[in-house]
C-alpha cells in the first residue's frame, strides 16, 4: 500500500475536497444544534439515535435535517 501526500492527488480531488469538507462540517453543526434545542416530540425517532448518526458523514445530518424533523 503506497502513502499518497496530498500533492500527489489530482486537482480535482483537491478541490473537490477542499469545497466538500466545509459543507459537511456546516451540515453537521447545524444538525447538531438543531438536535440539541428541537423537543424530543418534534424528532422521529429517539435523540440518543440521532446524536451518533449525525457523525456518519454525510448521511447522517442530511437524514437527520431532510427526515428526522418533524414539522
Amino acid at each position: 500500500m503506497t502513502h499518497t501526500t496530498w500533492r500527489g492527488l489530482p486537482r480535482w480531488q483537491r478541490v473537490t475536497t477542499l469545497v466538500l469538507a466545509p459543507v459537511e462540517v456546516a451540515l453537521t453543526v447545524v444538525a447538531a444544534v438543531d438536535l440539541s434545542r428541537r423537543p424530543a416530540g418534534q424528532i422521529r425517532g429517539p435523540k440518543a439515535v440521532w446524536w451518533p448518526a449525525l457523525f456518519v458523514q454525510p448521511l447522517g445530518p442530511v437524514l437527520y435535517l431532510g427526515w428526522g424533523r418533524r414539522a
